[in-house]
């Protein structure tokens, strides 16, 4: 097992009886292919399990913080909290991306699939405290890490969903609903980028990329709000 784990551990101040779970959380398929010889697992099941742990946590704490709040204001709050941007956010501040095991190409990788790449090993790593210290050990992980995120999203109403926001504004200013046009799509099927155009009209008014056309249609609508405050 390399120091750099170990280092992992101390960084995020989790003392793992079994420290190959770490090791597994932040192995990404893509470096086996490379290193068949290798007697490691990728984190695909580790994140599965995590992904559920941190929204039955997250869940929680909404619930237990907001009692007058109604089912759909919490749900925002939680997306807002779980989405792949806040936990890609969440894990350069632990420094996850100097301790993930990529091959080659992704390492090099500036796209967005490295951030969503991240994203999961932090879900991984989650899955990996909740099997080797158990639940409450992932509550006070969670809570320190990503709940405290929770009142920046509130000042800045980034539960508020931007494509609604865009469509609200819009509607108010001009009195139509904005639409979306793919422009293009590049790169290989597993880091296909599509970029999006958002329209008031037959006029372009900003334009937004991403993995998905819903994710490239809430950057455009992300990039027109933060030019129109």
């Amino acid at each position: 097992m390399s120091e750099k784990i170990h280092q992992l551990a101390k960084k995020i101040k989790i003392e793992f009886k079994d420290i190959n779970l770490l090791q597994t959380a932040v192995t990404h398929r893509s470096y086996l292919n490379e290193h068949r010889h290798e007697n490691l697992e990728h984190n695909e099941r580790l994140e599965f399990l995590g992904d559920a742990v941190l929204e039955l946590i997250v869940t929680e704490y909404l619930f237990n913080q907001f009692e007058k709040k109604p089912e759909g204001e919490l749900t925002s709050l939680r997306a807002a909290l779980v989405k792949g941007d806040n936990l890609s956010k969440i894990g350069r501040e632990l420094s996850i991306d100097d301790h993930l095991l990529l091959s080659r190409g992704e390492s090099k990788s500036q796209s967005r699939s490295k951030n969503y790449i991240m994203a999961n090993a932090l879900e991984a790593i989650i899955g990996a405290i909740y099997l080797d210290r158990g639940y409450d050990a992932c509550k006070k992980f969670i809570t320190k890490h990503i709940i405290k995120e929770l009142p920046g999203i509130i000042n800045d109403k980034l539960y508020r969903d931007p494509k609604s926001l865009f469509q609200e504004k819009i509607q108010e200013k001009a009195g139509v609903t904005p639409s979306y046009k793919l422009l293009s799509q590049s790169g290989p099927d597993h880091d296909k980028q599509f970029r999006v155009g958002a329209f008031i009209g037959s006029e372009m008014v900003s334009q937004g990329q991403g993995l998905s056309k819903q994710e490239a249609q809430q950057k455009a609508a992300e990039n027109y709000l933060e030019k129109d405050n």
